[in-house]
């Protein structure tokens, strides 16, 4: 897939360095990944997901306490044909012949879940655990944009090197072209040949507007990706790396997977939700078992039929109250058997998960370092066969000036030097691309 990608982009070459292109702020990779990891949409989403987190656990810590609550109602009664009834209010009957008559009641209620199995404890560890898997899912989501940065940006470093490769191109083809008209006017060439020179001119100009029509292009997806405004200025350090970063010598694979299974995000977060599947197993299996409370309050009431004031009858009408209940599931309808075969099924499933995602990362670290390798002896034979086509193009050029050689003959040579250059520029950020994410699944950061 990555060579495919690669081909596209060699295919459509790419555009002019930006580095002169634009005023204001110059971007380095750094910068990106900076200005993405502060800015990005998702990323922030992913925030407000840990930000709930933390207020959930909070509330499960919460639920260890008792309730309390008050409360008050106020009646306003009409009895317009009676003419006399007794009220009993608090400890008080009240005999009045009054047609409206009121009634205050207020109380302070208090509830305390003593005992359910241990339910409340463990859920605030699976709290605990949710908030540590949505942290988890802001650095995975972090990762992923520094992948997908890295990866753009590469492709712009090749794409501009291109551009320079098929400039370089265009300038040979014009000079053996005016070399050619030289001939041609000399007698020496024929028009046939010379029309030859000037098409290639028309093609290699062809090849490097496509190719900074390439590179436009991908400076405008990693725009998008960093969410920048449409009018915003965005100017790229497009620096070409080091051909000896290239060549290092690569990573031992074990270690790589070794680090990368220690700190990857989608590997901690798997692990903590097989421990939120184990404990929702027992928090299940607690269903069986009987749920103690206690509940509380005190309680008074007034009444405007009372030959008592206010406060009296608050007095004289208080009452306390404290109770404990005890519940015990006997026939639940097979509720709580079936709510621990699915957390069964739910640990079985997220071990898989473990497995799986295992299994996604060795594949894709073996994949780097495959790749990586191959492109480092890519681009090792690559130089070789540049140095030979440069030379072997030197050759026939000066024997075309000198009229020893035929137009064709050399075209044949300027093409072979050409797809020389496009092979090695192509190993080389292969395996530029590869080492970096290597470096990165390793723990060991994102830089060229």
């Amino acid at each position: 897939m990555k060579q495919q990608t690669f081909a596209l982009l060699l295919a459509a070459a790419t555009a002019l360095p930006l580095s002169g292109q634009e005023t204001g702020k110059s971007w380095s990779l750094e910068d990106c990944i900076s200005y993405a990891l502060e800015k990005n949409i998702q990323l922030r989403q992913d925030r407000i997901s840990l930000q709930e987190a933390e207020v959930d656990v909070k509330t499960a810590q919460a639920a260890l306490f008792p309730t309390l609550s008050f409360g008050t109602t106020h009646t306003l009664m009409n009895r317009p044909n009676q003419q006399q009834s007794n009220t009993v209010s608090g400890t008080e009957i009240i005999t009045s012949n009054e047609k409206n008559t009121y009634n205050g009641n207020y109380s302070l209620n208090a509830q305390w879940t003593v005992w359910n199995g241990g339910r409340l404890q463990k859920n605030i560890k699976t709290q605990q655990t949710n908030r540590d898997i949505a942290r988890l899912a802001v650095t995975q989501t972090e990762n992923t944009l520094q992948e997908e940065i890295t990866k753009l940006f590469i492709q712009l470093l090749y794409a501009d090197e291109s551009v320079r490769i098929h400039q370089r191109t265009l300038e040979v083809s014009r000079a053996t072209c005016e070399r050619g008209r030289e001939l041609w006017q000399a007698g020496s060439l024929s028009k046939a040949d010379l029309a030859q020179l000037e098409a290639q001119v028309s093609s290699d100009e062809y090849q490097l507007v496509s190719a900074e029509s390439a590179l436009r292009n991908y400076r405008v997806q990693l725009k998008q990706l960093l969410e920048l405004d449409p009018d915003q200025d965005f100017c790229l350090q497009l620096t070409e790396p080091d051909d000896e970063k290239v060549l290092q010598l690569l990573p031992d694979q074990g270690d790589v997977y070794a680090a990368a299974l220690a700190q990857r995000p989608e590997i901690q977060s798997g692990h903590l939700s097989i421990e939120n599947a184990q404990r929702a197993i027992a928090t299940a299996k607690a269903g069986y078992l009987p749920t103690i409370s206690l509940s509380g309050s005190v309680s008074s009431t007034t009444n405007s039929a009372s030959t008592y004031g206010w406060a009296t009858q608050l007095k004289n009408g208080w009452n306390n109250m404290l109770g404990i209940s005890l519940s015990l599931p006997l026939f639940d309808g097979r509720q709580n058997k079936s709510n621990v075969q699915k957390a069964r099924l739910q640990f079985d499933s997220s071990q898989y998960a473990l497995e799986n995602k295992r299994k996604e990362l060795y594949a894709t670290i073996e994949s780097l370092w495959t790749d990586a390798l191959n492109a480092q002896q890519q681009f090792r034979a690559a130089e070789a066969k540049l140095n030979s086509c440069q030379t072997s193009f030197d050759m026939v050029s000066e024997q075309f000036t000198l009229g020893m050689k035929n137009t064709v003959e050399l075209l044949t040579e300027k093409s072979n030097l050409l797809n020389a250059q496009q092979e090695r520029v192509q190993a080389k950020y292969m395996a530029l691309l590869d080492r970096t994410l290597l470096d990165f699944y390793a723990g060991k950061g994102i830089s060229l």
